[in-house]
C-alpha cells in the first residue's frame, strides 16, 4: 500500500509542476513526509517511468550535469486520476470505521 501512496504522490507532485527526482524528495519533506528516503522515491520514478505515466527530459544544469526532469503523461494523468478515487475511497472506509469507536 505504501507504494502505491508513493506513487500517488509523486504523480500530484509532478503533475503540479515537473520536477527532477532530488526536488521531489524536498517536495515530499517539505509537506511534512520527512521519512520518505531517496531510496524510495528513486525506484518509484523509475516504477512510474517503465509504467508510462511520466516521461523524462533533461534541462542543462548551471553546476554539474543535465537534471533529468519527469513530465506527467496522459496516462499518467489517467492512474492520477484513479489512484485519488482509490484512496479518497479507502480513507472513507478507514474513517467510517476509525469513528464508531470515538
Amino acid at each position: 500500500m505504501l507504494k502505491g501512496l508513493i506513487t500517488l504522490l509523486l504523480l500530484w507532485l509532478v503533475d503540479e509542476r515537473e520536477d527532477y527526482g532530488y526536488a521531489l524528495v524536498v517536495r515530499l519533506h517539505e509537506s511534512g513526509l520527512t521519512d520518505i528516503a531517496e531510496g524510495t522515491v528513486y525506484p518509484a520514478l523509475a516504477r512510474c517511468e517503465r509504467a508510462g505515466w511520466v516521461e523524462p527530459h533533461y534541462v542543462p544544469s548551471e553546476r554539474g550535469p543535465a537534471r533529468k526532469y519527469y513530465r506527467l503523461t496522459k496516462a499518467g494523468s489517467d492512474e492520477l486520476t484513479r489512484s485519488l478515487s482509490s484512496w479518497n475511497h479507502l480513507s472513507g472506509l478507514v474513517s467510517s470505521i476509525t469513528s464508531k469507536g470515538t
